[in-house]
């Protein structure tokens, strides 16, 4: 299976522009599933609510995901990236995916960065898995990956591919997903964008460097800081259901799941 990410800096509040650079990117591409970052159809740094809502689009009658699902189709290629989704009163920052045979699954990002929590409604739904052509796909948002339980859950449900749009801008993410990486066994695509973004007071330069994981932490593609790049590998989706860490150990079964109670507080 080929599998990759498509690193780029999006124009803020520009759709149309945003999906013909993504389109522009892959045309001479050829792989089986592509990332794209987190909001690279929007831009990130909304001025505030009203501007977001100007931007956002509910999934069922979403101009994106039609746009992309031909696309996905027309290229034979399941595509992931992530935008700004209303669901009626409320906007979620949602990673979407279209499969090549027309399947749409969504994830609303649970974990919320720093101002985005006065914009955007958390997910309240866990991460699930979605079978595309026989290879189970999990998908979660940037600043997702701090909170290791998100890819636990995605690995306990059988994902081998967790896809991860971002807009990162903390250094700690690219080696963290390492480590993601081998206490799940299971591969991870990193996909960030790249660009500084300067609106009203506020100025945030995202760090770029884009990257793939294998499930014994091997880096198996990187990008740059700053520029457009698209990457693709051929992997082996079955080498994530193995979860032996030694020939004694079971990543899974040796799990001591009656003394991880404090995990699951959440009154602190």
């Amino acid at each position: 299976m080929k599998v990759g990410f498509v690193q780029f800096c999006p124009v803020f509040g520009n759709k149309e522009k945003n999906l013909e650079k993504m389109a522009q990117m892959i045309r001479d591409v050829e792989a089986d599933l592509l990332v794209f970052p987190e909001l690279c159809t929007t831009g990130y740094l909304f001025k505030g609510k009203e501007e977001l809502l100007s931007l956002a689009e509910p999934l069922s009658h979403s101009p994106t995901v039609g746009f992309l699902k031909d696309m996905a189709k027309d290229r034979s290629t399941s595509l992931v990236w992530g935008m700004t989704e209303r669901d009626e009163d409320r906007i979620h920052n949602t990673s979407v995916l279209v499969t090549s045979q027309g399947q749409v699954g969504y994830y609303r990002k649970t974990h919320l960065f720093d101002q985005e929590k006065f914009l955007f409604t958390p997910g309240e739904e866990e991460p699930d898995v979605i079978e595309d052509k026989g290879t189970k796909i999990g998908m979660m948002i940037c600043f997702d990956w701090i909170f290791p339980e998100v890819c636990r859950v995605l690995a306990l449900k059988g994902a081998q591919i967790i896809c991860h749009p971002s807009n990162l801008v903390l250094p700690y993410c690219q080696p963290a997903m390492v480590t993601r990486c081998v206490e799940n066994r299971v591969f991870a695509v990193t996909c960030n964008r790249t660009g500084t973004e300067k609106r009203n007071d506020r100025k945030l330069t995202f760090t770029g460097r884009s990257q793939m994981v294998g499930p014994e932490g091997e880096i198996l593609a990187s990008a740059s800081t700053d520029k457009d790049e698209v990457k693709v590998v051929e992997i082996n989706p079955g080498r994530a259901e193995d979860k032996m860490a030694t020939e004694h150990n079971h990543l899974f079964k040796d799990r001591k799941t009656s003394l991880y109670r404090e995990i699951c507080r959440n009154d602190i």
